[in-house]
């Protein structure tokens, strides 16, 4: 896959996460990067996103306790999440616009396969 998510896990409720995101070696730009979740029932929805730019927004849910950022450099992605609450347990997702070598005219979207993260009460 394009991108490759890490970082998840089961944490209590209080604690900490920090997941990454890292775009494969084929990839020459990304543009827009964004982390999604997903729990049991219930639609993908946002969680944060970044643009090359380093302008962030956040979901209303996650604001002052998320922190998304990247290196372009390096084609990575992270999310620094703390104070997490059971309501945060979901698969989160990996999102971005990139660019690979072999086609650099065009940029596509493409998802991370998921990393699970579990917060227990």
């Amino acid at each position: 896959g394009q991108l490759v998510e890490s970082g998840g896990g089961l944490v209590q409720a209080g604690g900490s996460l920090r997941l990454s995101c890292e775009a494969s070696r084929s990839v020459v730009e990304i543009n827009t990067m964004a982390w999604y979740r997903q729990a049991p029932g219930n639609q993908r929805e946002l969680v944060a996103s970044i643009t090359r730019k380093v302008i962030t927004q956040y979901a209303e849910s996650v604001k002052d306790r998320f922190t998304i950022s990247r290196d372009n450099a390096k084609l990575t992605m992270q999310l620094q999440m703390s104070s997490l609450e059971p309501e945060d347990t979901a698969i989160y997702y990996c999102n971005a616009d990139l660019r690979r070598y072999w086609d650099p005219l065009k940029e596509s979207n493409y998802w991370g396969q998921g990393t699970q993260v579990t917060v227990s009460s």
